[in-house]
């Protein structure tokens, strides 16, 4: 993997994670850090899925495998702030 793409993931992360955090109701008391690295971590997962639904590669904009990537990052977020909130992390 190549600087650019290492910075990519962040961004493309990011903003995963962002929209991921979004779609979760509420506040939710997790760094911003962690929401990047949610973000990044569905990114990956959502591409598995939709590649293993073959839907990762069409003409233009990939919107289904950027709907699985959110979906991945709100649960994410979810569980983690379940985590935060039961051990107490502040």
């Amino acid at each position: 993997m190549t600087v650019t793409g290492i910075i990519t993931a962040i961004v493309i992360g990011a903003i995963v994670g962002a929209l991921g955090r979004l779609a979760v109701p509420g506040k939710q008391h997790i760094p911003i850090w962690l929401t990047i690295v949610i973000g990044i971590v569905a990114a990956f997962i959502g591409t598995a899925i939709a590649g293993a639904l073959g839907v990762a590669h069409t003409s233009g904009i990939d919107w289904i495998e950027l709907l699985l990537q959110v979906v991945v990052a709100a649960i994410g977020v979810i569980l983690t702030v379940s985590l935060y909130r039961r051990r107490g992390v502040r």
